[in-house]
This record gives C-alpha cells, structure tokens and sequence, in this order.
C-alpha cells in the first residue's frame, strides 16, 4: 500500500514519530507522501523526509487555507525549492471556500502559478477542494487535454463530481478512512467507480477511518480504507493494494 497524503510531519507526531513509521511498515505500506502547507510546515517536511529517504517523498504547494496578504513570498519561496531539487508532486494545492472567502482571488492567483509550475516541471498536482468543486472545475477547465495530472485528495463528492473529474482526464480520486463513515454516503460513490481510478490516503492525523474514529489518524490505518474498498468491491484486500499502489506509482513516479 502507499499512503498518498499524510501530515506525519506535524507536531501531532512529534513524541512517537518514528514509532508511526514503524506501525506503517509493519501493516504494508512501501511509501508515504508529504504534502506541504507552506513554509511553516516545509522544514519538519524536509527534516522527515532526509531521515527516511526513499520512503517518506515530499511534495512542495501552497495550501488554499494559507493563502494570505502574502501569498506571493510563499509562491516565490515554492518556485526556488522546484529549481532547487526534484518533488514528486506539487501540493498540496486548490481551494477552499469552507473557512473562509476573503482570498478566493488570490487562492485563484495562487492555484494556477502552481498549475503552470506542474506542467513546466510535468509534475502531478495534490488537489485540495472543501466547498469548491464548480470554482476547481472551472479553474483547471483550460488545462484540459494539455497533460496534467494529479489527484482530488480526500474525495467526498457525488457520482456525478467523481465521473466529471475521470472524463476531465489524468486524475485519480484519493479516498481516505470517510469512506468507513456511516453516513458518509462515499461507499455508494466509490462502488460505482472502477478501481483504476482511486488511490489510498490517509490525511494524517486527520480524518481518522472507523474503528479509531475520533483518535489521531496515521499511516497504518491506510490499510483499514484498503480493507473497506475491498468490501466495497467485493474482493480481498490483497487486489485492493496491488490495484491501488499500481495507481499511486504510476501517478506519481515512484
């Protein structure tokens, strides 16, 4: 398995963190990747991913919710770090009307610097969207059909959302422990999605999949998402990994 979104970097892992990565190894997962926020959270990103090099991968965005008066100084700081080494994705990135609109143009600005950035650097994009699935679709409409890819992390949308991302081309839908929430209403959706088009995340330490509920989330419990897709598309678990973790390293270059 591969955990294709995880905040293990942050503070909330500070006192067992090593003891996180081994719980992830010890349930299968071969892979984590760490999508940044902005520079506050880059440091402990790049701290992570050194001391575990090829399995901890970083990727470097501007999340929407830290778009701020001084989004530019962030966007800079992300275009020195994409000259500077190779990430294996960009994000994470997108926008989010959920907390608040006040920056809705500059998270606009902001998304499609990185987008370009993307398609310069023909890197995937970690998508971010909490209450903006129109003003996402609308933004990306222009890169239709020019090669970009990526993923829509923590997908929780409708059938009809999740069948406009496919037909949009090069995205998969990252699906996370809401899939285990009762009324979520996911498992309806997912069940009518091929496999081919989703990978497994966690979004560490939140988002926590049923029975932890409540409780930090981290890496392992990816597999507790792989073990309810399997439900969900009635097979073993072991298909919902090799389908899925073929997805992810092909999405992302692992």
């Amino acid at each position: 398995m591969i955990d294709t979104h995880s905040h293990i970097y942050s503070e909330d892992f500070d006192t067992d963190r090593a003891e996180t990565i081994q719980r992830a190894k010890e349930v299968g997962v071969e892979h984590i990747i760490l999508p940044n926020c902005d520079s506050g959270t880059l440091p402990q990103l790049l701290s992570l991913e050194a001391e575990y090099s090829g399995y901890c991968h970083g990727a470097i965005g501007l999340h929407p919710t830290s778009v701020k008066e001084n989004y530019r100084e962030e966007l800079t700081l992300i275009e020195s770090e994409l000259k500077r080494r190779y990430w294996i994705a960009i994000g994470e990135i997108g926008i989010d009307l959920y907390w608040d609109k006040t920056f809705l143009n500059e998270q606009l600005i902001a998304f499609r610097q990185q987008i370009h950035w993307a398609l310069v650097y023909k890197l995937p994009v970690i998508i971010h969207v909490r209450d903006s699935f129109c003003e996402t679709m609308k933004a990306l409409a222009p890169y239709k059909n020019v090669g970009l890819t990526g993923v829509f992390h923590s997908f929780t949308g409708s059938l009809d959302e999740a069948l406009e991302i496919i037909d949009f081309g090069g995205f998969m839908l990252g699906i996370n422990g809401i899939v285990t929430f009762k009324n979520s209403g996911l498992a309806a959706v997912v069940s009518e999605i091929e496999l081919k088009n989703i990978i497994l995340e966690t979004d560490s330490p939140y988002l926590t999949p049923t029975p932890h509920r409540g409780k930090r989330n981290e890496s392992a419990y990816v597999s507790l998402v792989c073990n309810k897709l399997a439900e969900i598309y009635n097979t073993s678990p072991e298909q919902i990994d090799e389908q899925t973790t073929r997805n992810a390293k092909s999405l992302f270059a692992i």
